[in-house]
């Protein structure tokens, strides 16, 4: 079928809600009267509330995302899921039944959200999850019980990719360079679903028709290289029109690799641009004057294309920034707004400090959000909501008067229908700009029109301050909603994330705390240290926000259930931070001076709930005990990986192994594998499973 960009934001009749209601009570709906277009104040930009619940989202809708001029919402996927003891956010991706009563709420209140995006005129994009289901057996958010991941309420075992059609083993995909198992081979142990057999495509493409008939407008396709262009082709030509009269708009997942190429999937939707976001942080973590060559970089072309700067996988993998990266992270997405090329997208989620933590949640299921307590709603900050205005106002108009004043500051403007300019140095900038705008005075959209800028003759004397920026397009721009508003609920900017990771093996009852010598720290007060988290047990995590430009020092402290504190016995910890996020890894007791690094990286394949650990005869290793060895990151599956602090100028012994969710530990074979550290940093192991 032919391919739609996102056409502009509707508002939606009364008759499509009803349809709406009509198919939720599983009642045949009329086709519904087309709504027509309303491009005159709403664009396209996309606000991706990932794992938000259906009333926040609404919520949303109605007092910000309408009212800022946002196109449209990307929300997580609808369908019930596993619900399992950790409730990691990875469990929407296991889809258990294609009912729409989630862990973000009941099919009620889904439906409610999407009249009440409408109604401000926001249009829904849900997350698909139609590549595979479960890899996990269990009870889903819905009551769903499934013993065996080949049968669920939706496929029979005969609807599933086979050993006829994978040539591994154990049906997992080994070869990321290979089509055949990219495509027809299980992800991370994941049913993936015969997407050829036209009964499949029929199923899948009723699933999203029961949402469209609730006013869904499209979709992002999770996992979408590992369905072949050609079935996803087939998908897509099932769906009906939108209950506006469009066609759905679809764009894919693509992650980056040597096998399926983006432009694969061309015929059936546009593409998630990764290289776009990666990008942004090579800009935005280096000198913005490289942007100059942005067009031509690699990127996906415009027309194809969805941007972004970071999302739930890209931020927790280190792919791309996050918000731990301050106003760095900031002033990309305010980037993307301003230059001309695909639909952009805004994303807004929760702090982490482990990459399988859950968001807020109750036994499960997604609180309220409110933009504090852990949430971060970029999506309502002052300067992106003026972004997002002068994005609708630039419209089409093509990128002038692009200005490189140095490597840290640019500037540019489109055709006269606006100019933005993004210093992103550590100290004020002034410069004067050909702006290409009229004469006149203008507001500033970054601070909510709060100041202005005068251009005369074209030309503007504008003073940026530190890492910030200056936009403006109209003389009478005042702050619609969030004015004010960092969009953390955190007020100031002028702080960056440290994230500290200690190995501290402990026994029952005692954590591991950091205190320092900054406020944020507890100036050295051990009732004020900062408690880690000891999700990834042996390894001790927080985020900790802390002022930029600031030098600090640190250590670790352990405290049992008495309160009783024990301290590391080496030196004072110190760190430096400048205007991006920083980690800071440690170990016990190893004294940094007398530190270096080791990074583990060992190729495996596992079954879904099987992690991969390295273990050593260094205490940094945990002294061959199972219980502390530490676990490697599946960021980067199969090959899982971990940056280990061990001493300097020491030989070890290590080896691998695997723990499945019930804790059973099996050792590779042969025997144990060497290792001896030098004087400098940076060591990496590469290894196989034996």
């Amino acid at each position: 079928m032919t391919r739609h960009r996102p056409p502009g934001v509707f508002r939606r009749t009364a008759g499509a809600v009803a349809a709406g209601a009509l198919a939720l009570a599983g009642v045949i709906a009329l086709p519904a009267t087309s709504a027509q277009a309303d491009t005159t104040a709403k664009g396209d930009v996309i606000a991706n509330l990932w794992e938000w619940n259906w009333n926040s989202i609404a919520s949303e809708c109605t007092n910000v995302l309408g009212p800022a001029g946002y196109g449209a919402v990307q929300v997580a996927p609808p369908s019930e899921s596993l619900k399992q003891s950790n409730y990691y956010w990875w469990d929407v991706y296991q889809p258990y039944s294609y009912t729409l009563n989630s862990r973000f709420g009941t099919a009620t209140q889904f439906a409610s959200m999407v009249s009440a995006c409408h109604a401000a005129g926001v249009k829904v994009y849900t997350d698909a999850v139609i590549n595979h289901t479960a890899a996990q057996t269990g009870v889903g958010y819905d009551g769903t019980t499934i013993t065996n991941k080949y049968d669920t309420p939706d496929w029979d075992p005969s609807d599933y990719h086979t050993s006829a059609d994978c040539p591994t083993s154990d049906l997992t995909i080994q070869d990321y360079s290979n089509l055949t198992q990219v495509q027809n081979c299980e992800l991370l142990g994941l049913p993936d679903l015969k997407t050829g057999a036209d009964n499949v495509r029929s199923g899948l493409a009723a699933f999203l028709n029961k949402q469209i008939a609730l006013g869904v407008d499209g979709f992002r396709v999770d996992s979408a290289k590992h369905i072949p262009a050609t079935d996803m082709a087939a998908i897509v030509a099932k769906l009906n029109t939108t209950t506006s009269g469009a066609a759905p708009y679809v764009f894919d997942e693509v992650y980056p690799g040597s096998t399926p190429q983006p432009s694969d999937y061309y015929g059936s939707g546009d593409v998630l641009d990764f290289t776009y976001a990666s990008k942004m942080k090579s800009a935005f973590q280096g000198n913005v004057s490289d942007l100059s060559s942005l067009s031509s970089s690699g990127i996906l072309p415009a027309a194809n294309s969805v941007s972004f700067v970071t999302n739930h996988d890209t931020e927790r993998n280190g792919l791309d920034m996050s918000y731990k990266d301050g106003d760095a992270y900031k002033l990309a997405n305010l980037f993307e707004l301003a230059y001309k090329w695909s639909t952009p997208t805004i994303y807004s989620s929760w702090q982490w400090t482990q990459s399988d933590q859950a968001p807020p949640n109750s036994s499960g299921f997604v609180t309220d959000t409110d933009c504090s307590n852990g949430w971060n709603c970029l999506d309502r900050d002052t300067a992106v909501v003026g972004m997002v205005a002068w994005h609708n106002a630039a419209g089409s108009a093509a990128v002038s008067n692009w200005q490189t004043m140095s490597s840290n500051v640019i500037g540019f403007g489109r055709s006269g229908a606006g100019f933005f300019a993004v210093n992103n140095g550590s100290s004020a900038a002034t410069y004067t700009f050909a702006t290409g705008m009229a004469d006149g005075t203008y507001s500033d959209v970054i601070d909510g029109g709060a100041t202005t800028v005068t251009v005369s003759g074209g030309n503007a004397s504008i003073t940026i301050p530190a890492k910030d920026a200056v936009a403006f397009y109209n003389s009478s721009y005042t702050c619609t909603v969030g004015c004010d508003d960092s969009g953390s609920g955190g007020g100031s900017t002028s702080t960056v994330t440290a994230t500290f990771n200690e190995y501290a093996s402990t026994t029952s009852g005692t954590n591991v705390y950091v205190v320092g010598s900054i406020d944020a720290l507890g100036a050295w007060d051990t009732s004020k240290a900062i408690q880690l988290s000891s999700t990834g047990y042996p390894i001790w995590s927080g985020a900790v926000s802390v002022p930029i430009n600031t030098s600090f020092t640190y250590k670790f402290i352990k405290k049992d259930s008495s309160g009783n504190v024990t301290w590391e016995s080496n030196a004072n910890r110190s760190a430096t931070t400048a205007s991006s996020a920083i980690s800071l890894n440690n170990s016990w007791n190893v004294a940094s001076a007398d530190a270096t690094d080791v990074t583990f990286n060992e190729y495996a394949t596992t079954d879904w709930g099987t992690n991969v650990y390295v273990v050593g005869s260094t205490a940094s290793l945990g002294s061959w005990n199972t219980a502390d060895a530490i676990p490697l990151s599946s960021e980067s599956y199969p090959t899982w990986s971990k940056l280990v602090i061990v001493p300097k100028s020491t030989a070890f012994t290590y080896k691998y192994l695997k723990k499945d969710s019930s804790g059973n530990v099996t050792w590779e074979s042969g025997t144990n594998r060497s290792y001896t550290t030098g004087t400098s940093s940076g060591y990496t192991t590469s290894d196989t499973w034996k």
